[in-house]
């Protein structure tokens, strides 16, 4: 449905959302842009996907990586594989219509899962920083301290606490009578916006803030640590100074990969916050720059570890050659150089 506003010479078509009363506006635009627009999305999140599921697969196939850490990256390429392809398809088609066309159902099971993978990032983050705080700082209890069985209570924790969070936020009443004076009604028909409201973006700082002052605090110690020992690696053997070395390049690549995440979600994070007290004055295309700048990070692990890792490397020469039909060749040392 579209209306047709006379200012002095020119006329401008509105474009609704729905042919009723009180519905949002929908942002038309020229044919080519948005084909152009959703072909470039289509190429990011299939992208994404093969990149977090080459990790799944390499983790999981050859044996050199079943390691704690690895077991960690691997279900946090999960979570961003589980992003791209549930929860962006949905996303882009309400960044460029500006509507939300999937009705009420899809619209709470949509920000469940949103809600959900990020928040599991992060939890998976933060474990992963512990992790090479224990590997760096006490390298002769991490064996010990930090096996496989730790490794997956801390990936049951990192799923299960924001699953249940977030259901109890979505999903449960009390909380939309708890704060009722809070939450504003839907503004128009056509938004999903759900608890997106003045409270929804305090309600998350916590989940956001207190994993993140974790792992600055952690990897600020874990590099005074790598520094000092850097010092004394000369006095090593020359096997426990290769390990101390691959230690320390493990948490500087990781240390990166937070800090990627801390740009690319601390925009959004404080535009939510901000933008409540202020009546929600971002403008719609600086708050889905925000938005999507968020979503950029769960590509952003697989091509880190390119660049970084010698065994990420070597795995994808291996699963891109034939070797990968070898039967020796889930037993392959990636490590060895």
């Amino acid at each position: 449905m579209s209306v047709v506003l006379n200012q002095g010479a020119e006329k401008h078509p509105i474009t609704f959302c729905y042919q009723v009363n009180g519905s949002c506006p929908r942002t038309v635009h020229p044919l080519g842009i948005q084909g152009a627009i959703y072909l470039a999305c289509a190429a990011g999140v299939l992208i994404t996907v093969l990149g977090n599921l080459f990790v799944v697969f390499a983790v999981s196939y050859f044996k050199a990586l079943h390691t704690p850490t690895n077991f960690l990256l691997l279900s946090l390429a999960l979570a961003d594989m589980f992003l791209r392809l549930l929860v962006l398809p949905l996303s882009t088609v309400r960044s460029v219509e500006s509507c939300w066309f999937f009705g009420g159902f899809f619209c709470r099971l949509h920000t469940y899962l949103d809600t959900l993978f990020c928040l599991t990032s992060i939890f998976h983050l933060c474990f992963i920083s512990i992790d090479r705080h224990c590997a760096i700082c006490e390298p002769l209890l991490y064996p010990s301290k930090v096996t496989v069985r730790v490794a997956l209570r801390y990936i049951l924790a990192g799923w299960g606490v924001p699953a249940a969070y977030t259901a109890f936020l979505l999903y449960a009443d009390v909380v939309e009578r708890g704060l009722s004076q809070w939450l504003e009604e839907m503004p128009c028909v056509g938004s999903c916006q759900l608890l997106f409201n003045k409270f929804w973006g305090w309600l998350n700082f916590p989940m956001f803030f207190f994993p993140c002052l974790i792992m600055i605090s952690l990897y600020v110690k874990i590099f005074v640590v790598a520094s000092r020992q850097a010092q004394q690696i000369n006095s090593l053997s020359k096997s426990l100074a290769g390990a101390a070395k691959r230690e320390r390049k493990a948490a500087k690549t990781l240390g990166i990969a937070v800090g990627v995440y801390l740009l690319c979600w601390l925009p959004f994070t404080i535009d939510t916050m901000v933008d409540s007290l202020l009546n929600f004055i971002t403008p719609p295309l600086v708050f889905n720059v925000f938005i999507w700048l968020a979503y950029f990070n769960s590509a952003c692990n697989p091509i880190i570890y390119v660049f970084s890792y010698r065994w990420f490397r070597k795995a994808l020469k291996l699963i891109l050659s034939r070797e990968i039909f070898s039967l020796r060749t889930p037993t392959v040392d990636l490590y060895q150089e």
